[in-house]
């Protein structure tokens, strides 16, 4: 016969029962057989029933056992505070703080450490304050979880120089991960990445070792702020612990970082040398080749992406879409399309708005605008992305009809809208129309805060129309806080180059030679613009100085999708192409067909003094006259034939293909750096205003 359990032996049955639960339905028959064994006025077993409702996530079942205690202690109150802070409760542990104190009970070193918790991801500082005045008449000032706690509460609410005193005082033997960690996020969430790195080098030096969390957070900052010396620095501390292969977290954030700074390929480095890979590192790296200009790297790893089986989410197809829009890659980016559900495209305005941007860029706007107007959520994004591709293609009343609709339906517009706006004024030498929009937008009615872009459409726009001493105008009238870029003495310069003004165009180029020295477009313009002229000595001393500088020029690059939807890279002279021998054959009968309808090869865009012959030939292996021809040769008659190149289309490849369209009546839709060029029957969309 088994002897009957004592109370004593009953109650630790009690307590490792309860530290076995593990859900709600664990605990709720072992809370009955505490009722009724009788054992609901014990403390020690209340407090652990209390907790195995925190733990197993379940804290409102604790409100009515709490009130059911006659007289709580300071125990039952900490095991409250803390249980509500462990469950994310943070209103529920400030509230049951103040009624601690009412109820007359003064808080330990127990108790400060997770109310400072609770304050701070409340971001509450006025009763964080308050508490600290507590922390100091109690006595507990120099407790290290304590002043952690006041650390991370100062430095989350963006109180640094309380926080760093704090720090300062503690100590390095009191100084823990979470207070190296608090007062790094610190310094990063108010922008100053330089003094987090300070912290981060010196939280290292004393032998610590960070979280995920605190590297990530730096990688980002880096990230952001454009920082790739402290950014690089971080992640060859993290090759070196060896966590690329082991983290797939800061493996992601390591690529993100360098992706999002134009290293590529040390992205790729980073992306190969890891072992596991989820969904979100693949997307970082499709994203980041599409982002930086490398959209055949970018389709190349989205197949690789298909064939270890990753699905795809909202975020990779924008950035593959992103990159079909920049080959002008239209039919494979259907493919891909074609095999989405339609419904979700047009229910999502993130992918709405990338679809719609991909048929734009690859040249075909009806279909642009058919689904612009079926698109089911509307935002500003898709309004501007309209905007800017009617703009690109030269439709610029369109561009202010979207704009009247973007007032009709009450969304606000943003300073995206007046880039497209003035761009497309620019596009279309509307001056006054772009006059207007400037002074309406950032006006009293719309309050949009000018940026350098709006600037810099501005000075593109006089520039264009040859109104260069109001474009420098512009220029020398823009706020302080506002400096000139590149951009903005760029388009100066081009409006040189277009009203051949070489006094101002030498100025201008000293402006961005000294914000850009290795920019070898600068040069050129100015280059052609001295040919242009006739002064082929400066010429030649402008190329000798970049010879001496080793700036090359960026080669011409254009791409054409054939009828397999592969996708054909050309560049300037290139006999690389499978199909060279026949390119460049039949490149020679159109020559010959046309001079014999007056056409003239237009030399002065070529940049040294050499013979008319040498020229001739130069301007006549431009990669998009032989992406064009390629063009002719491999698609099919009804065929539109559409390429995309990285420069702006040159005069004579201008005047050339105008011509060709006449001649062999395709419709070819060309989209350089600036624009759409649309040619059909020897005329073009831009009218030869570009």
């Amino acid at each position: 016969m088994k002897k009957p359990k004592t109370k004593v032996a009953e109650a630790k049955n009690l307590i490792v029962l309860l530290g076995r639960c593990r859900n709600l339905g664990d605990v709720s028959p072992i809370h009955a057989l505490i009722v009724r064994q009788g054992y609901a006025g014990n403390d020690y077993i209340i407090n652990t029933l209390l907790r195995a409702y925190f733990q197993t996530g379940s804290s409102h079942s604790t409100f009515s056992i709490f009130d059911s205690i006659a007289s709580p202690n300071l125990h039952h109150w900490n095991t409250m505070i803390r249980g509500f802070t462990s469950n994310d409760c943070f209103l529920d542990v400030t509230d049951f703080y103040h009624r601690m104190r009412q109820d007359g009970l003064f808080p330990n070193d127990f108790t400060f450490p997770f109310v400072l918790k609770a304050c701070t991801r409340l971001l509450d500082v006025d009763l964080g304050t308050k508490i600290h005045t507590q922390v100091v008449k109690s006595g507990f000032s120099a407790n290290p979880f304590v002043k952690t706690g006041l650390v991370s509460l100062y430095a989350k609410s963006g109180c640094l120089s309380s926080a760093q005193n704090l720090f300062d005082e503690m100590g390095e033997r009191e100084t823990n991960v979470v207070s190296w960690t608090a007062i790094i996020s610190g310094y990063i969430e108010q922008g100053n990445v330089r003094e987090a790195l300070v912290m981060f080098r010196n939280f290292l030096h004393i032998g610590l070792k960070p979280d995920s969390f605190v590297l990530v957070k730096l990688l980002t900052a880096c990230s952001r702020m454009g920082d790739l010396e402290g950014g690089d620095w971080i992640c060859r501390y993290i090759e070196s612990m060896d966590l690329i292969k082991n983290n797939v977290f800061v493996a992601t954030a390591t690529v993100d970082m360098y992706s999002k700074s134009g290293c590529m390929s040390k992205a790729r480095m980073v992306f190969d040398g890891m072992i596991d890979r989820d969904e979100i590192t693949w997307n970082t790296m499709v994203a980041g080749y599409s982002s930086n200009g490398l959209p055949m790297e970018a389709l190349s790893l989205f197949s690789e992406m298909q064939k270890a089986k990753i699905k795809p989410d909202c975020y990779t197809m924008v950035g593959v879409l992103s990159a079909c829009a920049r080959l002008g890659a239209l039919e494979y980016g259907e493919s891909l399309i074609r095999k989405e559900d339609e419904e979700e495209f047009l229910s999502n305005p993130v992918l709405a708005t990338a679809v719609i941007d991909m048929y734009i860029k690859c040249g075909n706007l009806p279909r642009a605008w058919t689904l612009f107007n079926v698109v089911k959520i509307r935002d500003v994004i898709l309004f501007n992305t309209m905007i800017t591709g009617l703009a690109m293609n030269g439709h610029g009343k369109l561009s202010f009809a979207i704009f009247a609709q973007i007032e009709k339906v009450g969304i606000a517009p943003s300073g995206n809208t007046l880039v497209g706006l003035l761009s497309a004024c620019s596009h279309a030498g509307m001056v006054e129309e772009g006059r207007r929009y400037f002074q309406t937008l950032i006006g009293a009615n719309y309050s949009i805060l000018p940026r350098i872009e709006h600037y810099g459409c501005m000075v593109d726009l006089l520039g264009r129309a040859g109104l260069l001493d109001e474009a420098q105008t512009i220029i020398t009238q823009m706020p302080r806080e506002i400096a000139p870029n590149a951009v903005v003495w760029g388009s100066l310069l081009h409006g040189c180059r277009i009203h051949r003004n070489t006094n101002l165009a030498e100025y201008v180029l000293k402006k961005l030679i000294a914000l850009e020295p290795e920019n070898s477009g600068n040069y050129v313009l100015l280059s052609n613009l001295y040919t242009s002229v006739g002064r082929y000595e400066d010429s030649a001393k402008l190329r000798l100085s970049m010879r001496h500088r080793n700036i090359q020029k960026l080669p011409g690059r254009s791409w054409i999708e054939a009828d397999d939807g592969k996708v054909h890279e050309f560049l300037v002279g290139d006999r690389t192409h499978p199909w060279s021998d026949r390119i460049y054959l039949k490149l020679k009968e159109l020559g010959i067909e046309m001079r014999e309808l007056g056409y003239v090869p237009t030399t002065e865009v070529v940049l040294f003094d050499v013979e008319e012959e040498e020229k001739e030939q130069s301007v006549g292996e431009h990669s998009e006259k032989l992406a064009v021809v390629f063009g002719l040769l491999k698609l099919p008659l009804e065929d539109t034939i559409r390429i995309s190149k990285n420069l702006r289309v040159c005069t004579d490849c201008h005047s050339f293909i105008k011509l060709i369209s006449k001649i062999t009546g395709r419709q070819i839709v060309i989209r350089d750096n600036n624009r759409f060029h649309s040619f059909n029957d020897g005329f073009c969309s831009c009218n030869d205003y570009w």
